[in-house]
């Protein structure tokens, strides 16, 4: 199992604000949003609430958990 999002459609969606921009509200850099909207690496859970709040909905709207196929 791994952790899936969906932060790119919703950046996207909410006015095509870049990686940049979500990054300054949430606290991280640029590259940390790049890493997880790539699944490369998986935020903490405050990270993922800010993220959320940012786009103003539930956590598990932009984050999902999807079968590998290793299971």
């Amino acid at each position: 199992m791994k952790l899936g999002n969906h932060i790119r459609r919703y950046r996207f969606e909410t006015g095509d604000i870049s990686q940049e921009t979500l990054a300054n509200e949430v606290g991280v850099t640029r590259q940390t949003i790049h890493s997880i909207e790539k699944n490369k690496f998986i935020p903490s859970t405050l990270l993922a609430f800010k993220i959320a709040r940012f786009f103003r909905c539930k956590v598990e709207d932009i984050f999902y958990i999807a079968d590998d196929g290793n299971n």
